[in-house]
């Protein structure tokens, strides 16, 4: 992930703390408790690597009063008027029940389906090149990748 923050030749006290964050639909690690925070060690000295990278992992069946689990209900919420915020149930409103926020979604959604189909394309195409021992233009010919696409493809790689 780093990569993409960081420029060459910046050092990398430049990057900023990273968070990933994952949101299971169940407790992950069957505690009952709606975060785990995983940091990462140094495991021949036993200190922290302080690296500014943090794990998240958020237990989607938590639900209680606290503002957590109010969130954590309201993620699983598909009609607005059962949203506990209001930011959350305004925004929902208008991205389900508006014809400009409905458009606004299928953009989004569309987007997302393309990056996804590329990122398979382009990890194809890796696989490709390591078991066939493939040059990128190679594999590119192999699955029949257009013209017009092989550049970003190549860029991408």
């Amino acid at each position: 992930m780093d990569i993409e923050n960081l420029n060459a030749g910046e050092d990398f006290n430049a990057l900023l703390d990273t968070y990933t964050i994952f949101i299971t639909e169940k407790g992950f690690f069957g505690m009952g408790t709606p975060v785990y925070q995983i940091e990462r060690i140094n495991l021949a000295t036993g200190k922290p690597f302080e690296d500014g990278e943090h794990i998240l992992y958020v237990n989607g069946e938590y639900r209680d009063d606290s503002d957590i689990g109010k969130l954590l209900h309201d993620f699983n919420c598909t009609d607005a008027d059962d949203i506990n915020f209001e930011l959350m149930a305004q925004r929902t409103r208008y991205l389900k029940e508006t014809p400009k926020g409905v458009s606004e979604m299928c953009k989004v959604i569309e987007e997302m389906r393309k990056e996804t189909a590329d990122r398979v394309l382009l990890q194809t195409m890796r696989n490709i090149m390591d078991t066939l021992k493939l040059t990128a233009e190679q594999a590119l010919d192999a699955m029949k990748i257009s013209d017009a696409d092989r550049e970003k493809y190549l860029e991408r790689l």
